[in-house]
């Protein structure tokens, strides 16, 4: 795929951005491949929506077999983020849908899905060991994403609330649950701290935090809302050591105590790692 890119890009003299300068048309190509679906989705980050000779690039790769959406992502600010918030579909319906288990998800592109599916299954497995649910508890899911957690937690859970900040993930996520005919999952799209800060002036309650955020970890509103919510557990994902430290030193100081932590190797070859740690609340 990268190289017929790069072919129609020489052909047909397209631009590559140049970040320096802030010139240029193409940014990035972007691939994601369904490991259970083989379904294939290419999404290119231009500059600009009239990128010449967008037809031909369409015309290529759509012969790719398993080709099933092709979109463009118009990113334009002066930054070195990725995407950016308006996605054209050029071909195909804009999606691609793969599998966690026995759970079918679609993953659009602006949608966060990890890049590793076998040790994807490893985590939320593991994830879902450590919560030990009983088919009773009320669990949230925060930073969920298009739903991946919640829904394979689902089945052991009393009741789970997943929230999400991103609009595109929440819609994917509403998606699959009906695909899915999960009945006991609720979406919303909110900024995990704000909602369970909520939920606690409320008073109510959650038995399960499930929290799976960026590599920057979590902030401290979001740490100081966990801690007025007080969940009995929390399971936390980290994709970084660092920040994953940093907030549980916040945490195991304000009431809670780590029971368990398990490394993932989720990027072979480089050194990242995965980690999931599980915390308990400390009764007084």
């Amino acid at each position: 795929i990268v190289k017929k890119v790069r072919s129609w890009i020489t052909r047909y003299h397209i631009n590559p951005y140049n970040e320096l300068e802030h010139t240029g048309d193409v940014r990035h190509i972007i691939t994601r491949i369904g490991y259970h679906t083989n379904q294939i989705m290419v999404c290119l980050v231009v500059t600009r929506k009239n990128v010449p000779m967008l037809n031909e690039l369409v015309d290529i790769l759509k012969k790719i077999p398993n080709m099933t959406s092709i979109c463009l992502n118009i990113n334009n600010e002066r930054t070195n983020r990725i995407m950016g918030d308006k996605v054209i579909s050029l071909y195909g319906p804009g999606y691609i849908e793969d599998m966690i288990g026995d759970v079918h998800f679609r993953i659009s592109p602006l949608s966060f899905y990890q890049v590793n599916p076998i040790q994807t299954e490893v985590i939320y497995n593991k994830a879902i060991e450590f919560a030990g649910l009983t088919g009773k508890e009320r669990v949230i899911d925060a930073y969920s994403g298009i739903g991946t957690i919640g829904m394979v937690a689902s089945d052991n859970a009393g009741e789970v609330i997943s929230v999400e900040l991103n609009g595109d993930a929440v819609r994917d996520a509403v998606f699959n649950a009906k695909q899915n005919k999960v009945k006991n999952i609720r979406f919303y799209k909110e900024d995990a701290g704000d909602f369970m800060v909520k939920m606690a002036s409320h008073k109510e309650k959650a038995d399960v935090v499930f929290m799976d955020p960026p590599r920057s970890g979590s902030d401290k509103k979001f740490l100081d809302s966990l801690l007025r919510l007080r969940p009995k557990k929390v399971v936390y994902i980290s994709c970084n050591p660092e920040t994953l430290a940093r907030d549980l030193k916040h945490l195991t100081g304000n009431g809670y105590r780590i029971k368990e932590i398990q490394p993932v190797d989720m990027f072979p070859s480089t050194g990242h790692v995965e980690a999931v740690c599980l915390l308990s609340r400390r009764e007084k």
